[in-house]
């Protein structure tokens, strides 16, 4: 099991971060209605960055600051002006007016990967072992599947497994029932026309090759195959663990939690750089993009500064997410974080709204009622949308 001691920050520091952060977070909501604003039939494709990517060393870098905190990589230009990101995408560079980044994602809970897990699939954090509804279940829930033999909810290429805790990780369809969970490419009730949407080799050898020869591109090009066959969502992990091989989970422990930010160079951010800017090309191409939310995410961010071994441990305190498609509005950065990118500098911006802000774009209010974990039934999820964004 991954311990809670990775960090390099003291229980007390974290919750007095924490706390500080909380309470600028509760001047600076967004105060916009939970209204279903986009009245057209969009569908999610969720990028799940398991394990949790540095905010330093991909979409907030930080240039000025002490070579402990801004690490070995450098910015490079994007195709909006006065927009930067890391060196280690340039494909995003070139695509980054379809996308919008949020700089100031925060929570205060436990800082383990499921925590955020659950956070940031459901909006909601799991307690007494009653778990929440992935976004892909309320989907499935409330319209069912859009086109006949196919599924509503997807999940690829397989279900996440072991990150260190065994509680849930947010993919499940919790009080709503066997009915809305997510179908996987293992599944033998799979139809005809399912098992040809996730069937790769039906594509051009360009577009698969556009895609990598990697797990993630094939996913990711299965996923705009099942929304354009007519999946209402596709969740696809980049990972299923954290442990044994390459991933986001940077602690450089020369152990089972061996990745470091070499193998972010090598890698982990060249697959992801790829696969994302195929996807989006992909998309806008085939008249897609306008109809599909792109959301790529991680469960929280990394330790402003490196640790001893050179990588950098769990940190909630603050990180980035992307939007594209959907009704976003790309092209632009929302939020910003401190000097050392430790703790939002300005627009907080919490799980809850990141839910609420997936929901408006899917055309579905926050304040819509589903059945909850204690039988009752509850708020889909408490938080206004990012108004900025859609």
């Amino acid at each position: 099991m991954e311990p809670e001691s990775a960090t390099n920050v003291s229980r007390r520091d974290f919750l007095r971060a924490g706390a500080a952060t909380a309470g600028v977070a509760g001047l600076t909501l967004g105060q916009q209605p939970a209204t279903a604003a986009n009245g057209g039939d969009v569908n999610l494709i969720l990028l799940f960055l398991t394990g949790g990517p540095s905010q330093l060393e991909t979409w907030d870098m930080k240039p000025a600051a002490p070579a402990d905190v801004r690490g070995p990589f450098k910015p490079i230009g994007t195709s909006v002006t006065g927009m930067q990101i890391g060196e280690l995408f340039p494909r995003m560079a070139q695509q980054a007016h379809r996308y919008a980044i949020v700089r100031s994602v925060h929570h205060t809970a436990a800082p383990i990967h499921e925590t955020g897990q659950q956070l940031m699939q459901t909006g909601k954090l799991f307690r007494f072992g009653q778990e929440h509804p992935h976004y892909g279940a309320v989907l499935s829930h409330l319209h069912g599947p859009k086109r006949a033999g196919m599924p509503a909810f997807m999940l690829l290429p397989r279900s996440m497994g072991s990150t260190g805790v065994s509680i849930g990780h947010g993919q499940s369809a919790g009080a709503l029932g066997q009915a809305h969970e997510p179908c996987l490419p293992s599944s033998e009730s799979l139809s005809h026309d399912c098992r040809k949407a996730l069937d790769p080799t039906r594509e051009a050898d360009g577009v698969r090759s556009r895609y990598g020869q990697h797990e993630f591109g094939r996913a990711c090009l299965q996923a705009r195959r099942l929304v354009e066959a007519g999946t209402r969502c596709v969740t696809v992990n980049m990972f299923d663990t954290v442990f044994d091989r390459p991933t986001w989970d940077c602690h450089a422990d020369g152990g089972s939690l061996a990745t470091s930010l070499h193998d972010y160079r090598q890698t982990v951010c060249p697959i992801f750089d790829q696969a994302y800017a195929a996807l989006l090309d992909d998309l806008a191409d085939r008249g897609l993009l306008a109809s599909t939310l792109v959301v790529a995410m991680g469960e929280f961010g990394r330790t402003p500064q490196l640790n001893a071994r050179g990588g950098r441990d769990h940190w909630p305190g603050v990180w980035s997410i992307l939007f594209a498609g959907g009704g976003v509005r790309g092209g632009q950065v929302i939020g910003s974080s401190d000097a050392l990118a430790a703790e939002p500098r300005d627009r907080p911006v919490s799980p809850a709204e990141v839910a609420a802000t997936i929901y408006q774009a899917l055309g579905v209010r926050s304040d819509t009622m589903l059945p909850g974990p204690d039988g009752e039934r509850c708020r889909l999820v408490d938080a206004n949308p990012i108004h900025e964004l859609i």
